[in-house]
Protein backbone atom coordinates (compact mmCIF):
# COMPACT_ATOMS: atom_id res chain seq x y z
CA UNK A 1 0.00 0.00 0.00
CA UNK A 2 1.27 3.47 -0.90
CA UNK A 3 0.53 6.00 1.84
CA UNK A 4 0.56 9.68 1.00
CA UNK A 5 0.43 12.59 3.38
CA UNK A 6 -0.85 15.41 1.21
CA UNK A 7 2.09 17.85 0.86
CA UNK A 8 1.12 21.49 1.12
CA UNK A 9 2.46 24.57 -0.52
CA UNK A 10 3.15 27.78 1.36
CA UNK A 11 -0.55 28.74 1.31
CA UNK A 12 -1.78 25.42 2.69
CA UNK A 13 -3.01 23.95 -0.60
CA UNK A 14 -2.35 20.26 -1.10
CA UNK A 15 -0.27 19.15 -4.05
CA UNK A 16 -1.96 16.83 -6.52
CA UNK A 17 -1.71 13.10 -5.76
CA UNK A 18 -0.35 10.64 -8.27
CA UNK A 19 -3.13 8.15 -8.94
CA UNK A 20 -2.50 5.08 -11.07
CA UNK A 21 -5.06 4.72 -13.83
CA UNK A 22 -6.59 8.18 -13.54
CA UNK A 23 -7.40 9.62 -16.96
CA UNK A 24 -7.91 13.38 -16.95
CA UNK A 25 -9.45 15.11 -19.97
CA UNK A 26 -7.61 18.19 -21.17
CA UNK A 27 -9.06 21.38 -19.69
CA UNK A 28 -11.93 22.68 -21.75
CA UNK A 29 -12.29 19.56 -23.87
CA UNK A 30 -15.04 17.87 -21.89
CA UNK A 31 -17.87 19.15 -19.71
CA UNK A 32 -17.86 17.74 -16.24
CA UNK A 33 -20.74 15.28 -15.69
CA UNK A 34 -22.81 15.51 -12.53
CA UNK A 35 -21.75 13.14 -9.73
CA UNK A 36 -23.50 9.77 -9.80
CA UNK A 37 -25.21 8.31 -6.74
CA UNK A 38 -24.28 4.97 -5.23
CA UNK A 39 -27.80 3.73 -6.00
CA UNK A 40 -27.32 4.56 -9.69
CA UNK A 41 -23.87 2.94 -9.78
CA UNK A 42 -25.23 -0.28 -8.31
CA UNK A 43 -28.07 -0.36 -10.84
CA UNK A 44 -25.53 0.06 -13.64
CA UNK A 45 -23.32 -2.71 -12.24
CA UNK A 46 -26.35 -4.96 -12.04
CA UNK A 47 -27.33 -4.19 -15.63
CA UNK A 48 -23.77 -4.63 -16.86
CA UNK A 49 -23.60 -1.12 -18.34
CA UNK A 50 -20.82 0.08 -16.03
CA UNK A 51 -17.98 -1.59 -14.18
CA UNK A 52 -16.71 -0.79 -10.67
CA UNK A 53 -13.34 -0.22 -12.37
CA UNK A 54 -14.86 2.54 -14.52
CA UNK A 55 -16.49 4.17 -11.49
CA UNK A 56 -13.26 4.01 -9.50
CA UNK A 57 -11.21 5.45 -12.36
CA UNK A 58 -13.69 8.30 -12.65
CA UNK A 59 -13.50 9.03 -8.91
CA UNK A 60 -9.70 8.96 -8.95
CA UNK A 61 -9.69 11.27 -11.94
CA UNK A 62 -11.89 13.73 -10.05
CA UNK A 63 -9.47 13.64 -7.12
CA UNK A 64 -6.47 14.31 -9.32
CA UNK A 65 -8.23 17.15 -11.13
CA UNK A 66 -9.53 18.94 -8.02
CA UNK A 67 -7.15 18.13 -5.19
CA UNK A 68 -4.71 20.99 -5.91
CA UNK A 69 -7.56 23.47 -5.41
CA UNK A 70 -9.61 21.83 -2.66
CA UNK A 71 -7.22 19.67 -0.59
CA UNK A 72 -9.80 17.14 0.61
CA UNK A 73 -7.50 14.14 1.11
CA UNK A 74 -4.78 13.19 3.56
CA UNK A 75 -3.98 9.95 1.77
CA UNK A 76 -5.04 8.47 -1.57
CA UNK A 77 -4.18 4.97 -2.73
CA UNK A 78 -5.29 4.66 -6.32
CA UNK A 79 -3.48 1.39 -6.91
CA UNK A 80 -5.23 -0.36 -4.01
CA UNK A 81 -8.60 1.16 -4.95
CA UNK A 82 -8.33 -0.13 -8.52
CA UNK A 83 -7.34 -3.58 -7.26
CA UNK A 84 -10.45 -3.63 -5.04
CA UNK A 85 -12.57 -2.45 -7.98
CA UNK A 86 -11.22 -5.22 -10.21
CA UNK A 87 -12.09 -7.82 -7.59
CA UNK A 88 -15.58 -6.33 -7.36
CA UNK A 89 -15.96 -6.41 -11.15
CA UNK A 90 -15.18 -10.11 -11.18
CA UNK A 91 -17.82 -10.72 -8.50
CA UNK A 92 -20.43 -8.79 -10.49
CA UNK A 93 -19.52 -10.75 -13.63
CA UNK A 94 -20.21 -13.97 -11.69
CA UNK A 95 -23.47 -12.53 -10.37
CA UNK A 96 -22.12 -12.77 -6.82
CA UNK A 97 -21.78 -9.27 -5.34
CA UNK A 98 -20.27 -9.29 -1.86
CA UNK A 99 -22.81 -6.99 -0.24
CA UNK A 100 -24.96 -3.90 -0.51
CA UNK A 101 -22.14 -1.60 -1.65
CA UNK A 102 -19.98 -3.89 -3.76
CA UNK A 103 -17.81 -1.76 -6.03
CA UNK A 104 -19.02 1.64 -4.77
CA UNK A 105 -16.16 4.12 -4.18
CA UNK A 106 -16.11 5.52 -0.63
CA UNK A 107 -13.92 7.79 1.46
CA UNK A 108 -13.19 7.66 5.19
CA UNK A 109 -12.52 10.61 7.49
CA UNK A 110 -9.03 10.43 8.95
CA UNK A 111 -10.44 10.19 12.47
CA UNK A 112 -11.63 6.60 11.94
CA UNK A 113 -9.27 3.62 11.87
CA UNK A 114 -8.75 1.92 8.52
CA UNK A 115 -6.40 -1.01 8.46
CA UNK A 116 -3.35 -0.88 6.25
CA UNK A 117 -2.46 2.75 6.83
CA UNK A 118 -2.07 5.34 9.57
CA UNK A 119 -4.89 7.42 11.05
CA UNK A 120 -3.33 10.80 11.82
CA UNK A 121 -6.47 12.64 12.99
CA UNK A 122 -5.11 15.84 11.50
CA UNK A 123 -2.25 15.91 13.99
CA UNK A 124 1.53 16.02 13.68
CA UNK A 125 1.71 14.33 17.11
CA UNK A 126 0.69 10.92 15.69
CA UNK A 127 3.45 8.87 14.05
CA UNK A 128 3.02 6.77 10.94
CA UNK A 129 4.55 3.63 12.45
CA UNK A 130 2.11 0.72 12.40
CA UNK A 131 0.98 -1.87 12.42
CA UNK A 132 -2.48 -0.23 11.80
CA UNK A 133 -4.23 -3.58 11.58
CA UNK A 134 -7.73 -2.67 12.78
CA UNK A 135 -10.79 -1.12 11.14
CA UNK A 136 -13.26 1.05 13.00
CA UNK A 137 -16.68 -0.69 13.15
CA UNK A 138 -18.22 1.42 10.38
CA UNK A 139 -15.16 0.92 8.17
CA UNK A 140 -15.28 -2.82 8.80
CA UNK A 141 -18.93 -2.94 7.71
CA UNK A 142 -18.12 -1.03 4.50
CA UNK A 143 -15.32 -3.50 3.78
CA UNK A 144 -17.59 -6.48 4.39
CA UNK A 145 -20.06 -5.08 1.86
CA UNK A 146 -17.46 -4.70 -0.88
CA UNK A 147 -16.95 -0.92 -0.87
CA UNK A 148 -13.88 0.42 -2.70
CA UNK A 149 -11.74 2.63 -0.44
CA UNK A 150 -10.34 5.66 -2.29
CA UNK A 151 -8.53 7.27 0.62
CA UNK A 152 -8.68 9.14 3.92
CA UNK A 153 -10.20 12.62 4.00
CA UNK A 154 -9.10 15.68 5.92
CA UNK A 155 -10.11 16.78 9.40
CA UNK A 156 -9.08 19.54 11.79
CA UNK A 157 -6.79 18.25 14.52
CA UNK A 158 -8.70 15.57 16.48
CA UNK A 159 -11.90 16.91 14.89
CA UNK A 160 -12.03 19.80 17.36
CA UNK A 161 -13.71 22.56 15.30
CA UNK A 162 -16.35 23.28 12.68
CA UNK A 163 -13.92 24.08 9.85
CA UNK A 164 -11.31 21.83 8.27
CA UNK A 165 -7.75 23.02 8.55
CA UNK A 166 -4.92 21.42 10.48
CA UNK A 167 -1.18 21.70 11.10
CA UNK A 168 -0.85 18.38 9.26
CA UNK A 169 -2.57 19.05 5.94
CA UNK A 170 -3.48 22.73 5.72
CA UNK A 171 -6.92 24.07 4.81
CA UNK A 172 -9.62 22.15 2.96
CA UNK A 173 -11.49 24.46 0.63
CA UNK A 174 -15.02 24.75 -0.66
CA UNK A 175 -15.83 23.12 -4.01
CA UNK A 176 -18.07 26.09 -4.90
CA UNK A 177 -15.36 28.66 -4.16
CA UNK A 178 -11.86 27.51 -3.16
CA UNK A 179 -11.23 30.78 -1.33
CA UNK A 180 -13.82 29.65 1.23
CA UNK A 181 -13.96 26.89 3.84
CA UNK A 182 -15.56 23.51 3.30
CA UNK A 183 -16.79 23.56 6.89
CA UNK A 184 -15.90 20.80 9.30
CA UNK A 185 -14.88 18.79 10.94
CA UNK A 186 -15.73 16.26 8.20
CA UNK A 187 -14.90 18.82 5.54
CA UNK A 188 -12.77 16.60 3.33
CA UNK A 189 -15.50 14.00 3.01
CA UNK A 190 -18.23 16.51 2.17
CA UNK A 191 -16.02 18.18 -0.45
CA UNK A 192 -15.17 14.80 -1.97
CA UNK A 193 -18.84 13.89 -2.39
CA UNK A 194 -19.67 17.27 -3.92
CA UNK A 195 -16.83 16.90 -6.42
CA UNK A 196 -17.72 13.36 -7.50
CA UNK A 197 -14.73 11.80 -5.74
CA UNK A 198 -16.87 8.88 -4.58
CA UNK A 199 -20.61 9.12 -3.83
CA UNK A 200 -20.27 8.02 -0.20
CA UNK A 201 -18.20 9.50 2.62
CA UNK A 202 -17.92 8.36 6.21
CA UNK A 203 -17.64 11.13 8.77
CA UNK A 204 -18.01 11.90 12.46
CA UNK A 205 -20.21 14.49 14.16
CA UNK A 206 -19.65 15.75 17.71
CA UNK A 207 -21.20 19.20 17.34
CA UNK A 208 -22.29 19.38 13.71
CA UNK A 209 -19.31 17.85 11.95
CA UNK A 210 -21.15 16.08 9.13
CA UNK A 211 -24.00 18.62 8.90
CA UNK A 212 -21.84 21.77 8.81
CA UNK A 213 -19.72 20.75 5.80
CA UNK A 214 -22.74 19.19 4.10
CA UNK A 215 -24.50 22.57 4.30
CA UNK A 216 -21.46 24.47 3.03
CA UNK A 217 -20.69 21.95 0.24
CA UNK A 218 -24.24 21.28 -0.98
CA UNK A 219 -24.53 17.59 -0.08
CA UNK A 220 -26.65 15.48 2.26
CA UNK A 221 -25.56 14.31 5.71
CA UNK A 222 -27.12 12.44 8.59
CA UNK A 223 -26.05 12.46 12.22
CA UNK A 224 -27.76 9.30 13.44
CA UNK A 225 -29.11 8.73 16.92
CA UNK A 226 -26.16 8.23 19.25
CA UNK A 227 -25.12 4.55 19.30
CA UNK A 228 -26.95 3.67 16.10
CA UNK A 229 -23.58 3.42 14.31
CA UNK A 230 -20.99 1.76 16.57
CA UNK A 231 -17.81 3.70 17.29
CA UNK A 232 -14.42 2.33 18.33
CA UNK A 233 -12.06 3.47 19.73
CA UNK A 234 -14.33 5.52 21.94
CA UNK A 235 -14.15 9.25 21.37
CA UNK A 236 -12.65 11.46 24.07
CA UNK A 237 -15.68 13.67 23.41
CA UNK A 238 -17.77 10.85 24.84
CA UNK A 239 -21.44 10.55 24.01
CA UNK A 240 -21.42 13.74 21.93
CA UNK A 241 -19.64 11.89 19.12
CA UNK A 242 -21.63 10.20 16.35
CA UNK A 243 -20.60 8.48 13.10
CA UNK A 244 -22.64 9.24 10.01
CA UNK A 245 -22.86 9.29 6.20
CA UNK A 246 -22.34 12.18 3.78
CA UNK A 247 -23.90 11.42 0.40
CA UNK A 248 -25.48 12.92 -2.70
CA UNK A 249 -29.03 12.28 -1.49
CA UNK A 250 -31.10 10.73 1.28
CA UNK A 251 -31.59 7.41 -0.53
CA UNK A 252 -27.84 6.82 -0.63
CA UNK A 253 -27.64 7.72 3.07
CA UNK A 254 -30.33 5.17 3.90
CA UNK A 255 -28.42 2.55 1.92
CA UNK A 256 -25.20 3.43 3.72
CA UNK A 257 -26.97 3.30 7.09
CA UNK A 258 -28.12 -0.24 6.30
CA UNK A 259 -24.43 -1.15 6.12
CA UNK A 260 -22.74 0.83 8.88
CA UNK A 261 -25.43 0.33 11.55
CA UNK A 262 -24.47 -3.29 12.14
CA UNK A 263 -23.55 -4.33 15.67
CA UNK A 264 -19.97 -4.34 16.94
CA UNK A 265 -19.00 -5.75 20.33
CA UNK A 266 -16.20 -3.19 20.76
CA UNK A 267 -18.73 -0.41 21.41
CA UNK A 268 -20.54 -1.03 24.71
CA UNK A 269 -22.92 1.90 24.04
CA UNK A 270 -24.18 0.68 20.65
CA UNK A 271 -27.93 0.34 20.19
CA UNK A 272 -27.79 -3.21 18.85
CA UNK A 273 -29.29 -4.73 15.68
CA UNK A 274 -31.58 -2.63 13.48
CA UNK A 275 -35.17 -3.86 13.27
CA UNK A 276 -35.60 -3.16 9.55
CA UNK A 277 -33.93 -1.52 6.59
CA UNK A 278 -33.67 2.25 6.61
CA UNK A 279 -34.92 2.08 3.02
CA UNK A 280 -38.11 0.24 3.94
CA UNK A 281 -40.42 3.26 4.33
CA UNK A 282 -38.34 5.80 2.47
CA UNK A 283 -41.00 6.51 -0.17
CA UNK A 284 -43.93 6.99 2.24
CA UNK A 285 -43.69 10.78 2.11
CA UNK A 286 -44.57 13.33 4.78
CA UNK A 287 -48.35 13.54 4.51
CA UNK A 288 -49.85 13.92 7.98
CA UNK A 289 -46.53 14.43 9.76
CA UNK A 290 -46.49 17.19 12.39
CA UNK A 291 -43.55 19.48 11.60
CA UNK A 292 -42.34 22.41 13.70
CA UNK A 293 -40.46 25.09 11.81
CA UNK A 294 -38.12 27.16 13.98
CA UNK A 295 -36.38 29.77 11.79
CA UNK A 296 -34.33 31.39 14.59
CA UNK A 297 -34.75 29.17 17.69
CA UNK A 298 -37.10 31.73 19.16
CA UNK A 299 -35.16 34.79 18.09
CA UNK A 300 -31.87 33.53 19.50
CA UNK A 301 -30.09 33.29 16.13
CA UNK A 302 -29.54 35.98 13.50
CA UNK A 303 -29.94 34.23 10.15
CA UNK A 304 -28.67 35.54 6.82
CA UNK A 305 -31.72 36.56 4.72
CA UNK A 306 -30.71 34.36 1.78
CA UNK A 307 -30.41 31.35 4.08
CA UNK A 308 -33.75 32.13 5.71
CA UNK A 309 -35.47 32.43 2.32
CA UNK A 310 -34.09 29.14 0.96
CA UNK A 311 -35.01 27.25 4.13
CA UNK A 312 -38.51 28.74 4.22
CA UNK A 313 -39.03 27.61 0.62
CA UNK A 314 -38.04 24.08 1.65
CA UNK A 315 -40.47 24.19 4.57
CA UNK A 316 -43.25 25.39 2.28
CA UNK A 317 -42.57 22.41 0.04
CA UNK A 318 -43.00 20.08 3.02
CA UNK A 319 -46.37 21.68 3.65
CA UNK A 320 -47.31 21.31 -0.01
CA UNK A 321 -46.44 17.61 0.26
CA UNK A 322 -49.01 17.21 3.03
CA UNK A 323 -47.11 17.81 6.27
CA UNK A 324 -48.83 19.81 9.02
CA UNK A 325 -46.33 22.63 9.46
CA UNK A 326 -46.43 25.09 12.36
CA UNK A 327 -43.93 27.82 13.10
CA UNK A 328 -42.89 26.95 16.65
CA UNK A 329 -39.71 26.91 18.71
CA UNK A 330 -38.31 24.27 21.05
CA UNK A 331 -38.25 25.46 24.64
CA UNK A 332 -34.57 25.96 25.37
CA UNK A 333 -31.96 28.67 25.56
CA UNK A 334 -28.56 28.32 23.91
CA UNK A 335 -26.71 25.50 25.77
CA UNK A 336 -23.32 26.65 24.49
CA UNK A 337 -21.64 26.94 27.89
CA UNK A 338 -22.58 23.38 28.79
CA UNK A 339 -21.40 22.21 25.39
CA UNK A 340 -18.09 24.04 25.86
CA UNK A 341 -17.55 22.41 29.24
CA UNK A 342 -18.05 18.93 27.79
CA UNK A 343 -16.23 19.63 24.51
CA UNK A 344 -13.22 21.46 25.92
CA UNK A 345 -12.83 18.86 28.68
CA UNK A 346 -12.81 16.14 26.02
CA UNK A 347 -10.16 18.01 24.05
CA UNK A 348 -8.02 18.36 27.18
CA UNK A 349 -8.28 14.61 27.70
CA UNK A 350 -7.15 13.96 24.12
CA UNK A 351 -3.87 15.83 24.59
CA UNK A 352 -3.29 14.92 28.24
CA UNK A 353 -0.63 12.28 27.42
CA UNK A 354 1.41 14.69 25.29
CA UNK A 355 4.63 16.25 26.52
CA UNK A 356 5.68 19.89 25.96
CA UNK A 357 7.38 19.23 22.62
CA UNK A 358 4.32 17.47 21.19
CA UNK A 359 1.96 20.13 22.53
CA UNK A 360 3.97 22.76 20.69
CA UNK A 361 2.93 21.03 17.45
CA UNK A 362 -0.79 21.44 18.13
CA UNK A 363 -3.18 23.83 16.42
CA UNK A 364 -3.00 27.00 18.58
CA UNK A 365 -6.78 27.14 18.88
CA UNK A 366 -6.84 23.55 20.09
CA UNK A 367 -4.15 24.33 22.67
CA UNK A 368 -6.27 27.21 23.90
CA UNK A 369 -9.46 25.23 24.43
CA UNK A 370 -7.49 22.37 26.01
CA UNK A 371 -6.14 24.82 28.57
CA UNK A 372 -9.66 25.96 29.33
CA UNK A 373 -10.94 22.39 29.48
CA UNK A 374 -8.24 21.38 31.95
CA UNK A 375 -9.42 24.08 34.36
CA UNK A 376 -12.97 22.75 34.66
CA UNK A 377 -13.75 20.84 37.84
CA UNK A 378 -15.69 17.62 38.14
CA UNK A 379 -18.58 19.67 39.50
CA UNK A 380 -18.45 21.92 36.44
CA UNK A 381 -18.63 18.86 34.24
CA UNK A 382 -21.57 17.40 36.17
CA UNK A 383 -23.40 20.72 36.01
CA UNK A 384 -23.03 20.59 32.22
CA UNK A 385 -24.42 17.05 32.28
CA UNK A 386 -27.41 18.36 34.25
CA UNK A 387 -28.00 21.01 31.58
CA UNK A 388 -27.78 18.31 28.96
CA UNK A 389 -30.33 16.12 30.74
CA UNK A 390 -32.77 19.01 31.03
CA UNK A 391 -32.33 19.84 27.36
CA UNK A 392 -33.08 16.23 26.51
CA UNK A 393 -36.23 16.31 28.64
CA UNK A 394 -37.44 19.47 26.93
CA UNK A 395 -36.86 18.04 23.47
CA UNK A 396 -38.57 14.79 24.45
CA UNK A 397 -41.68 16.73 25.47
CA UNK A 398 -41.44 18.84 22.31
CA UNK A 399 -41.56 15.72 20.17
CA UNK A 400 -44.75 14.61 21.89
CA UNK A 401 -46.33 17.44 19.89
CA UNK A 402 -44.20 17.28 16.75
CA UNK A 403 -42.80 14.42 14.71
CA UNK A 404 -40.00 16.57 13.30
CA UNK A 405 -38.28 19.90 13.87
CA UNK A 406 -36.95 21.91 10.92
CA UNK A 407 -34.36 24.69 11.20
CA UNK A 408 -31.61 26.12 9.05
CA UNK A 409 -28.54 23.90 9.33
CA UNK A 410 -26.42 27.05 9.69
CA UNK A 411 -27.32 30.74 9.82
CA UNK A 412 -24.71 31.61 7.16
CA UNK A 413 -23.08 30.28 4.02
CA UNK A 414 -19.37 29.48 3.67
CA UNK A 415 -16.76 32.05 4.66
CA UNK A 416 -13.01 32.52 4.23
CA UNK A 417 -10.89 29.36 4.47
CA UNK A 418 -8.35 29.12 7.27
CA UNK A 419 -10.50 30.93 9.86
CA UNK A 420 -12.36 29.40 12.80
CA UNK A 421 -15.10 32.05 12.56
CA UNK A 422 -16.12 34.57 9.90
CA UNK A 423 -14.16 37.80 9.90
CA UNK A 424 -16.10 40.59 11.58
CA UNK A 425 -18.66 38.21 13.11
CA UNK A 426 -17.54 38.84 16.68
CA UNK A 427 -17.29 35.09 17.30
CA UNK A 428 -14.07 33.65 18.72
CA UNK A 429 -15.06 29.99 18.61
CA UNK A 430 -16.75 27.93 15.91
CA UNK A 431 -19.74 27.36 18.18
CA UNK A 432 -20.68 31.03 17.73
CA UNK A 433 -21.92 30.41 14.19
CA UNK A 434 -23.25 26.82 14.61
CA UNK A 435 -26.10 27.30 17.14
CA UNK A 436 -28.48 25.02 15.21
CA UNK A 437 -26.23 21.93 15.26
CA UNK A 438 -24.53 21.25 18.60
CA UNK A 439 -27.71 21.24 20.75
CA UNK A 440 -28.73 18.01 19.06
CA UNK A 441 -25.44 16.33 19.88
CA UNK A 442 -26.21 17.10 23.51
CA UNK A 443 -29.61 15.41 23.11
CA UNK A 444 -28.28 12.59 20.85
CA UNK A 445 -31.15 13.05 18.38
CA UNK A 446 -30.92 12.18 14.68
CA UNK A 447 -30.45 15.27 12.51
CA UNK A 448 -29.87 15.69 8.77
CA UNK A 449 -28.75 18.54 6.54
CA UNK A 450 -30.49 18.81 3.16
CA UNK A 451 -29.32 21.23 0.42
CA UNK A 452 -32.28 23.46 -0.49
CA UNK A 453 -30.82 26.33 -2.48
CA UNK A 454 -28.03 28.84 -2.83
CA UNK A 455 -27.37 32.45 -1.91
CA UNK A 456 -26.67 35.25 -4.39
CA UNK A 457 -23.05 34.08 -4.73
CA UNK A 458 -24.13 30.54 -5.62
CA UNK A 459 -23.09 29.12 -2.25
CA UNK A 460 -25.13 26.22 -0.86
CA UNK A 461 -27.74 26.56 1.88
CA UNK A 462 -28.72 23.66 4.16
CA UNK A 463 -32.04 22.85 5.85
CA UNK A 464 -31.83 20.76 9.04
CA UNK A 465 -34.39 18.06 9.89
CA UNK A 466 -34.31 16.85 13.50
CA UNK A 467 -36.22 13.86 14.83
CA UNK A 468 -36.75 12.32 18.26
CA UNK A 469 -34.19 9.76 19.37
CA UNK A 470 -34.38 6.53 17.34
CA UNK A 471 -36.40 8.20 14.54
CA UNK A 472 -33.53 8.07 12.05
CA UNK A 473 -35.72 6.44 9.39
CA UNK A 474 -38.32 9.20 9.74
CA UNK A 475 -35.68 11.90 9.26
CA UNK A 476 -34.42 10.12 6.14
CA UNK A 477 -37.99 9.73 4.86
CA UNK A 478 -38.71 13.47 5.17
CA UNK A 479 -35.42 14.36 3.49
CA UNK A 480 -36.11 11.89 0.69
CA UNK A 481 -39.52 13.47 0.14
CA UNK A 482 -37.81 16.81 -0.52
CA UNK A 483 -35.45 15.18 -3.03
CA UNK A 484 -38.30 13.36 -4.76
CA UNK A 485 -40.27 16.60 -5.06
CA UNK A 486 -37.29 18.42 -6.54
CA UNK A 487 -36.96 20.69 -3.51
CA UNK A 488 -33.54 19.36 -2.46
CA UNK A 489 -30.21 19.19 -4.20
CA UNK A 490 -28.34 21.87 -6.15
CA UNK A 491 -26.16 22.00 -9.24
CA UNK A 492 -22.70 20.48 -8.68
CA UNK A 493 -19.71 22.81 -8.38
CA UNK A 494 -17.99 23.85 -11.59
CA UNK A 495 -14.53 22.64 -10.52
Amino acid sequence: MTDRIAPTDTEGHAAAPSLPGAQIPAPGTEARPAPVTATALLAAYRAGTLSPVDATRDALARIEATEPLVNAFVRVDGEAALAQAEESARRWERGEPAGLLDGVPVTVKDILLQRGGPTFKGSRTIRAGGPWEEDAPSVARLREHGAVFLGKTTTPEFGWKGVTDSPLSGATRNPYDPALTSGGSSGGGAAAVALGAGPLALGTDGGGSVRIPAAFCGVFALKPTYGRVPLYPASAFGTLAHVGPMTLDARDAALMMDVISGSDARDWSQLGPVAESFRAGLDEGVRGLRVAYSPTLGGQVAVDPAVAAAVRTGVERLAALGAWVSEDDPDFTDPVEAFHTLWFSGAARVVQPLGPEARALLDPGLREICGQGARYSALDYLAAVDTRMELGRRMGRFHERYDLLVTPTLPITAFEAGREAPKGSGHRRWTGWTPFTYPFNLTQQPAASVPVGTDARGLPVGLQIVGPRHADALVLRAAHALYTAGAAGIAPPAL
